[in-house]
């Protein structure tokens, strides 16, 4: 295993608290068929609660703080998925890389821990692009990590994103995050595939749109005869308050109210259809299953 630079400064602070590592460097492996999909971890963010309670009423939002034991802040994992076939390794989404938050951002340490390096990344297809899915498409220098891969974005997400006016019109406390998409983005415009909703973006993936979190978020179904696994992104960004209340409107979604119908809609179809889901900032690994509860969801970790 090669140590980065910052991977080595991590383990010395983390060391100080007995932990030698900031995140779980444990890989979760799963099969799809033939199709062998791992969940990498690209550490974890730490946000304000409020970044999700601060739309919900007084009372939903104080009994979700006591129900859910949610303090001042949230740390959920980030968990990034590679898929692999016979000729390709593909991954959804980049990670935070180094510029974002210094809990999150370790998605080569994840490929060397499953023995690859940006290199062997053949495509790589974005739910969305905020900051801790896609500011990882560059290194400390600007300079692109995965030269020999294959981008694919959907189209309304790209024409969101590198809409100039973009930058003015999203709400104040997202500005760096408009400002960071279209750096990166600019970055592999000469080398970007776009699709829309219901479209099979490689051999055995097809994109499903599930828009509000951000306004062109894509899920991605994954299927190999008749296996599949549901990649969520944020669609469903918790397993907590989305499951319990998918219909209530979170400041984690850029529109509330778009977000909480898909949300809602998803999960219905999910638990109708028994399909596996890998979720970005579900517990753990983020593999698991969706199961009816009552008038509820809940989340169960399979590995």
């Amino acid at each position: 295993m090669t140590l980065s630079r910052r991977k080595l400064l991590s383990m010395g602070a983390a060391g100080l608290a007995g932990s030698l590592w900031p995140h779980n460097p444990l890989m979760a492996k799963t099969e799809i068929g033939a199709f062998t999909l791992t969940s990498l971890s690209d550490g974890s963010l730490t946000l304000p609660a409020s970044m999700v309670l601060a739309p919900l009423p007084e009372d939903d939002r104080a009994g979700a703080i006591v129900e859910f034991g949610i303090g001042e802040v949230m740390t959920p994992p980030c968990n990034i998925t590679l898929l692999q076939t016979d000729e390709r390794n593909i991954l959804f989404d980049v990670g935070a890389g180094s510029e974002f938050m210094s809990s999150a951002g370790f998605l080569l340490d994840a490929l060397d821990e499953v023995g690859l390096t940006p290199d062997d990344i053949t495509d790589i297809a974005f739910t969305h692009a905020h900051p801790d899915h896609i500011w990882g498409l560059v290194d400390d220098f600007d300079d692109l990590l995965f030269p020999n891969a294959r981008y694919l974005i959907g189209q309304q997400e790209w024409d969101y994103w590198t809409n100039p006016e973009t930058v003015d019109t999203i709400d104040e406390g997202r500005t760096t995050f408009a400002v960071g998409a279209a750096r990166r983005l600019a970055r592999i415009e000469d080398n970007i595939t776009f699709f829309n909703d219901g479209e099979e973006i490689l051999p055995g993936v097809a994109a499903r749109a599930t828009f509000g979190h951000t306004p062109g978020h894509m899920a991605f179904e994954v299927r190999h005869g008749t296996n599949a696994m549901m990649i969520l992104g944020d669609c469903i960004g918790n397993d907590h308050i989305a499951l319990a209340h998918p219909t209530w409107k979170t400041g984690s979604d850029q529109d509330m109210e778009m977000g909480a119908m898909t949300r809602a809609s998803l999960l219905d179809q999910i638990t109708h259809d028994q399909i596996p889901v890998l979720g970005f900032h579900m517990q753990g690994n983020g593999i698991g299953r969706i199961e009816r509860a009552g008038d509820r969801y809940r989340f169960i970790q399979d590995i």
